[in-house]
C-alpha cells in the first residue's frame, strides 16, 4: 500500500509523530468512524486517524458528544482499525469514562485498547485529570492530550466559542500543556484557541501540537472527515475548509438511482443473471 502523497509505507507510531515535529514536518490527521471511510483516508496518506467522540454528532445525530459510551467507542474504533494499515489510530475516551477517578480511567483505557486494537487514546483536560493520565501512561498506553475547547465540558463552558482569549485562561492552557508534555503525553490537540497562543504553546512543547481552529503555527492539523468532504451542510465554522461537495454528489447519484428504479431502466439486461 502506498499513499496518494506518501511513499513511506511504514506504520506511523507515536514516536514518529515526535520525530516529525523535530524535523519540522507537518502532521495531517482526520477523523473516521467506519471501516470503509478509514481505508480511504489511510490510503490517501494521512499520518493519523482519530476515532472522535464526535461520532455522537456525525454518526448518531446527537447535539453533544456526551452520550457516547465506552462500548460505542470500541465498536467504531474496531471498525476503523480494521480499515487502516499505515496511519496512527487514536481513540477518544468518552465523557464519564475517566473523569471519576484514576482506577476507573485506567480500567476503561485498558478495555478500549484491548478490545479495539487502536494505537493510542485521547483525553480532554489538563491538571484536573493528570493523575489519571499518569495511570494510563503507567499501564503502557500512549496518551494524546486535548486542551482549549473541550467538547465534553460544553455544559461548563455553555458555548462552543473560542477559548483562552483572556489572560488567565491562556496562562492555564500553557501550564496544562507543559504538564501534559512533562507527564509523557506524545502530542496535544489544541481546539479553537487564538493562533498566537497556539503557536507559543507549540514552541514550548517537546511533543507535537495538533490544531483545529488554532491557526497554522501548530505542528499538525485535524478536521472531521465528513465536514472537510462537504457531506455536512449546516456546519460552517471559520476554521473549516471544504475540499469536496459530497453532499451534492451523493444526493445527485441517489436521485438518479431512484429515477432509474422508478422508470424500470435499472437493472438492465446486462445487470441481470
Amino acid at each position: 500500500m502506498s499513499g496518494y502523497l506518501v511513499s513511506d509505507t511504514r506504520k506511523v507510531t507515536t514516536h514518529r509523530f515526535i520525530e516529525m515535529k523535530q524535523r519540522g514536518e507537518k502532521i495531517s490527521m482526520l477523523t473516521s468512524y467506519d471501516f470503509t471511510t478509514a481505508g480511504i483516508v489511510d490510503c490517501a496518506g494521512v499520518d493519523g486517524i482519530l476515532i472522535g467522540d464526535s461520532a455522537s454528532n456525525v454518526m448518531v445525530g446527537n447535539t453533544t458528544t456526551l452520550p457516547m459510551t465506552v462500548e460505542q467507542m470500541i465498536y467504531h474504533a474496531k471498525a476503523v482499525v480494521n480499515g487502516v494499515k499505515r496511519a496512527l489510530v487514536v481513540c477518544d475516551m468518552p465523557f464519564g469514562s475517566y473523569q471519576v477517578d484514576r482506577k476507573e480511567g485506567v480500567k476503561n483505557a485498558v478495555k478500549i485498547m484491548k478490545e479495539s486494537g487502536c494505537d493510542a487514546l485521547k483525553l480532554e483536560g489538563g491538571a484536573e485529570i493528570i493523575d489519571t493520565v499518569k495511570g494510563i501512561l503507567d499501564a503502557g498506553i500512549p496518551v494524546m492530550g486535548h486542551l482549549g475547547l473541550t467538547p465534553q465540558s460544553i455544559n461548563k463552558f455553555g458555548t462552543y466559542a473560542v477559548r483562552a482569549k483572556e489572560e488567565a485562561e491562556a496562562e492555564k492552557l500553557m501550564a496544562d500543556a507543559r504538564l501534559l508534555d512533562e507527564t509523557g503525553c506524545f502530542s496535544v490537540v489544541l481546539e479553537k484557541v487564538p493562533a498566537k497562543l497556539a503557536a507559543e504553546v507549540t514552541k514550548e512543547l517537546s511533543v507535537p501540537t495538533i490544531g483545529i481552529g488554532a491557526g497554522g503555527g501548530t505542528d499538525g492539523q485535524i478536521l472531521v472527515v465528513g465536514d472537510m468532504l462537504g457531506m455536512t451542510k449546516g456546519f460552517s465554522p471559520r476554521f473549516l475548509r471544504r475540499y469536496a461537495d459530497l453532499n451534492t454528489v451523493m444526493t445527485d447519484a441517489i436521485g438518479r438511482y431512484v429515477a432509474d428504479v422508478k422508470d424500470n431502466t435499472f437493472p438492465n439486461e446486462s445487470e441481470s443473471y
